[in-house]
């Protein structure tokens, strides 16, 4: 099989191999290389003026090695100017300085690594387009969010990004992959009688990003939907506070997938269970005892991890592990079922296998435990069905700022806007809908779910976790779904 390569510098896949060579002829019991090299291109339009237009790339190789039973790692920037030797002498040098402090000595499931290559299957590459074709899709977006006197801020932005990695471990293995993610998003925020209100879409924080060409950008429509964003912008400003009290919750899917990543993903990334990671609101509820027969959520819920679905911004071919991609529950019919696992920490709950979520932000730094893609299953309901069948209720859209406790139990969330559902009849606008609870109340508290027709994938282009803090990628697949007898406060 022939392995791809890259023209600038040396070989990266060479480089990789060398380094994995120096490392076991050193004394690692394993080693394994990573060369990565990222490009990214974005853009920001800001009332009609282009506020924003950066490229960047960066290059380098990372090494870890396993020896005397604790981790090792090093990495060089650039075209690789470290030699092999080098990095794999820094490498082993640090494993031994942990191994004299390590508690138990690290154990790797005995996941079967194969060969292979994997590019993101794309339509219009959006590297080939020129920069006037971006910024004409930039003013084309912007055009809809104008027109009213009201709005004081309009918002268009495009974010292209390309990752190739090459990565070579013990045992001859050998994998290239080439990851390409395109996002896109307007907003508007308008100002009336000093309130100030601000609405997005497809999504907020940049809009909804996908792991495809050119094309995901512009199926979004987005000058098309730019009136609507523009006026929902300036009703808000007037309409009522959402009032305090218990009433059923419809979430769409924008806000929905976020209500996924902050209480079902991160508490099931085992490293967090067991105190490993504990940063950025990270420890865990979701303790191993659990596993099998906690109740996480209704009947109807199920949320499927998957690397595979098509379009998920974790969607690859192999972790940074070098364990292939693949598709499991965290929750089957309401039952916690899996975590998010490494090769490492598999051996901690008895499985013998990795679920392939150890990933690292770039060459700079080692893999740790990631959320990978994560959705909730659709159900049969549409969304007209749902609301008519809604006596007493808030429709809400579009996260807008939220909070959420040490052990992921707690949370509180406020969405762009609200819509009051009274008799099964979509009413009035009100803003600033805040509701709060607990995750398994929560989720034990769903009693319809939307059909496919409404199922949509949402990419999180910039979830932290660690110290020193990565960033990584993942989607969030939702329909609407409706929660029972939450409490909304002000």
């Amino acid at each position: 099989m022939t392995i791809s390569s890259t023209k600038v510098g040396a070989d990266p896949m060479a480089m990789a191999r060398r380094a994995v060579a120096c490392a076991e002829a050193a004394g690692a019991s394993y080693a394994d290389a990573r060369s990565n090299e990222l490009y990214r291109e974005s853009f920001g339009l800001h009332n009609g003026a282009l506020e924003e237009a950066q490229v960047a790339e960066q290059r380098g190789l990372g090494l870890r090695v396993l020896v005397d039973g604790a981790w090792g790692f090093a990495a060089t920037g650039g075209a690789e100017s470290e030699v092999p030797e080098e990095l794999a002498r820094r490498a082993i040098a640090a494993g031994r300085a942990l191994a004299a402090v390590r508690r138990e000595p690290v154990s790797l499931s005995p996941d079967s690594l194969t060969s292979g290559e994997y590019r993101t299957p794309i339509d219009e590459d959006p590297f080939a387009l020129s920069l006037a074709d971006k910024v004409d899709f930039l003013v084309a977006a912007d055009q809809g969010l104008q027109g009213h006197e009201a709005i004081m801020a309009r918002d268009v932005s495009l974010d292209l990004r390309r990752e190739r990695q090459w990565f070579a471990a013990s045992g001859d293995v050998e994998q290239y992959q080439e990851l390409v993610r395109t996002g896109a998003g307007v907003a508007a925020s308008a100002a009336i009688g000093g309130v100030v209100e601000r609405r997005s879409y497809p999504a907020s924080f940049g809009g909804n990003y996908r792991a495809a060409g050119f094309e995901f950008a512009r199926a979004m429509d987005l000058a098309g939907h730019g009136r609507r964003v523009r006026d929902d912008a300036v009703a808000l400003c007037t309409a009522p506070v959402c009032e305090a009290g218990e009433r059923d919750l419809i979430l769409m899917g924008n806000q929905l997938m976020l209500q996924i990543h902050e209480s079902v993903g991160h508490p099931n990334e085992l490293d967090r269970v067991f105190g490993q990671e504990v940063d950025l609101a990270g420890a865990s509820f979701a303790t191993p005892e659990k596993l099998g027969t906690f109740q996480y959520g209704s009947e109807l819920v199920n949320l499927v991890a998957d690397s595979t679905v098509e379009g998920g911004l974790d969607t690859r071919g192999w972790d940074d592990d070098g364990v292939a991609s693949g598709r499991w529950h965290v929750v089957k019919d309401g039952i916690f079922t899996g975590y998010h696992t490494s090769r490492e920490w598999a051996n901690r709950i008895g499985e013998s296998q990795s679920r392939a979520t150890n990933r690292a932000e770039g060459w700079y730094n080692p893999a740790i435990i990631r959320i990978t893609n994560l959705s909730l299953m659709p159900g049969t309901w549409t969304l007209d069905e749902l609301i008519a069948d809604t006596e007493d209720g808030v429709l809400c859209d579009t996260v807008k700022m939220w909070s959420i406790d040490q052990r992921r139990l707690n949370f509180q969330f406020t969405t762009e806007a609200g819509w009051e559902i009274k008799d099964g009849k979509k009413t009035r606008l009100v803003r600033k809908p805040t509701y709060q609870g607990n995750t398994p109340d929560f989720w034990r508290s769903c009693d319809a779910i939307c059909n496919a027709d409404h199922w949509e994938l949402w990419g999180v282009p910039n979830c932290g976790k660690g110290n020193p803090m990565q960033v990584a990628e993942m989607s969030h697949g939702a329909a609407p779904a409706r929660f029972r007898k939450q409490t909304f406060v002000v």
